[in-house]
C-alpha cells in the first residue's frame, strides 16, 4: 500500500526452525485468545496503528461487528539493519504502543494480522543477507505478538529487486512451514491485465520455490481504475495468470486469489463508493475468493468537507459516509452480518452550471483549454494530450477543475 496509503544467515536458520515452530504456543501463553476463523484473517481491512491519525480499534468493532484488523506496516531500521520495527522507527523489540492496540482488540474477542513491507520504506527483503535471516526477523514479529496471520505486502520499489523478491518469498515460505496453520497472504500491485511484469515475476519466484500461501491479492486502484466493473475484469484477469503460472484450474486460483481495494478517493484520483465495494464483494463471494480486504481503516470516514476539495487523504475517505461504512464489508465478507445503522448521507447536490464536462477518452486528443470529466471531476488540459489519465498531479497535463 502506498505510503499516502501510509503516512503523509545459516545460524539464523536453525535458531529459527527451534523458535518458530513454538511461535503460536508461545503466543497462547501470553494470553492471546484463540484464533479466529481464516476468513476473518482475510477479511481484515487494514490499520496503521501509529500514523495517519489512527481510529479507536474498539469503537470500530462496536460500530461495524469487525473483529480482526491487518495492521500496517513492518519495515527495515530507517538507520539500516536486519531487524523489524513499526515503519522504520519504532523497534518491535521495544513495542508497548502497538501491543497495547492488539490487546484492546483480543479483549473484545477480535484478533489482528500484520502486514509487512508496503510502498516505499526499505524492507527487511532488502536489508536482510538472505531468506533465513529475513525469515529470523519476521519470526520476532510472530512471537511478540503471537501472531495467526501475517500479510507480505510486495510492491515499489521492493518488488523490482529480484534477490529482495527472492529473500521474502523464501521468508514467507519458511514462516508458513515453521508454524503451523498461520495464514500467509501475499499483496501486489493490480493492473487492467491482472498485474505487472513485476508481480508475474514474483510469481514466478513462488513457484520456483514450490510456495503457496492461503491467496495473492491483488490491487486494483492507482492505475486509470474506474469503479467495480474495472476492478472484476482486473481480478478475472489475474484468476488467469494463477492458472496458467502454477497450472491450476479456475476454481482452485479463485480458491487462492484476494482482492485488496481502497476505499473513497485513490491516490490518483479514482474513486471507489460503497456500491462498487458491494459490486466487488458480489464477485468475491461468488467467485469463492479467498480473501477481501482494503486500504484503510484510517480512511473509513467521512472528511470535512465530504469530498476534502477533490484531494486523497490518509484519515479520511474524500466521498460521502457514514464512519466505518466500508468495514462493514470486510464483515460481510467473514460471514457476519453488521450493526444496523443510518443511512448514507446524501451528497451535497452539484449547483447548477457546473454538471460534468464530455467524458474523458483514451483515443481522443486534447490540447490547451479542452475540458473533459473523468472520475465525478471536470478537467482542463493544460497543453496537448492523449491517453493520459487526468490525476491534477503538478507535472501532469491536466488541471483539476472540481467536482461535477
Amino acid at each position: 500500500m502506498r505510503r499516502l496509503r501510509a503516512c503523509l544467515g545459516a545460524a539464523a536458520a536453525v535458531g529459527l526452525t527451534a523458535t518458530g515452530t513454538a511461535a503460536l504456543v508461545a503466543g497462547n501463553a501470553s494470553g492471546a485468545p484463540g484464533a479466529l476463523s481464516n476468513r476473518w484473517y482475510a477479511a481484515a481491512p487494514y490499520l496503521m496503528p501509529l500514523d495517519n491519525n489512527p481510529p479507536d480499534a474498539a469503537a470500530i468493532m462496536d460500530a461495524s461487528g469487525l473483529k480482526a484488523f491487518q495492521l500496517a506496516f513492518i519495515l527495515a531500521p530507517n538507520g539500516g539493519g536486519c531487524s523489524p520495527t513499526w515503519g522504520g522507527t519504532a523497534p518491535v523489540s521495544s513495542d508497548s504502543a502497538v501491543q497495547s492496540v492488539i490487546s484492546t482488540i483480543r479483549a473484545k474477542g477480535g484478533d489482528v494480522s500484520v502486514s509487512i513491507g508496503g510502498y516505499g520504506g526499505t524492507k527487511l527483503g532488502q536489508a536482510c543477507s538472505d531468506a533465513a535471516s529475513t525469515a529470523a526477523a519476521y519470526q520476532q514479529v510472530v512471537t511478540e505478538y503471537g501472531l495467526r496471520a501475517i500479510d507480505f505486502d510486495l510492491e515499489e520499489p521492493e518488488y523490482e529487486n529480484t534477490t529482495a523478491v527472492r529473500n521474502e518469498i523464501g521468508a514467507a515460505k519458511i514462516l508458513q512451514q515453521n508454524n503451523p496453520g498461520l495464514y500467509v497472504s501475499v499483496t501486489t500491485a493490480g493492473t487492467a491485465d491482472g498485474t505487472g511484469w513485476f508481480g508475474k515475476q514474483m510469481l514466478l519466484e513462488a513457484k520456483s520455490q514450490g510456495f503457496t500461501p492461503n491467496n495473492f491479492s491483488i490491487m486494483p486502484f492507482d492505475g486509470g481504475f474506474s469503479g467495480a466493473a474495472s476492478q472484476t475484469a482486473a481480478l478475472t484477469n489475474f484468476n488467469a495468470i494463477l492458472q496458467s503460472t502454477f497450472g491450476w484450474d479456475q476454481a482452485t486460483a479463485y480458491a487462492h486469489e484476494g482482492f485488496s481495494g481502497m476505499n473513497g478517493r485513490s491516490d490518483s484520483g479514482e474513486y471507489f463508493s460503497q456500491a462498487d465495494f458491494q459490486t466487488v464483494l458480489d464477485y468475491a463471494t461468488g467467485h469463492n475468493m479467498d480473501r477481501f480486504t482494503f486500504w484503510a481503516l484510517n480512511r473509513d470516514r467521512q472528511c470535512t468537507p465530504a469530498d476534502n476539495g477533490g484531494r486523497t487523504s490518509g484519515t479520511c475517505s474524500s466521498v460521502a459516509q457514514n464512519a466505518w461504512d466500508f468495514a462493514k464489508y470486510s464483515v460481510k465478507f467473514a460471514g457476519a452480518t453488521p450493526p444496523s445503522s443510518t443511512p448514507t448521507p446524501t451528497p451535497t447536490p452539484t449547483p447548477p452550471g457546473t454538471g460534468c464536462k464530455a467524458p474523458w477518452s483514451p483515443t481522443a486528443v486534447y490540447t490547451g483549454g479542452d475540458e473533459a470529466s473523468y472520475n465525478h471531476h471536470n478537467w482542463k488540459a493544460k497543453w496537448w494530450t492523449q491517453n493520459e489519465v487526468p490525476t491534477g498531479a503538478e507535472w501532469g497535463p491536466w488541471q483539476d477543475e472540481g467536482t461535477c
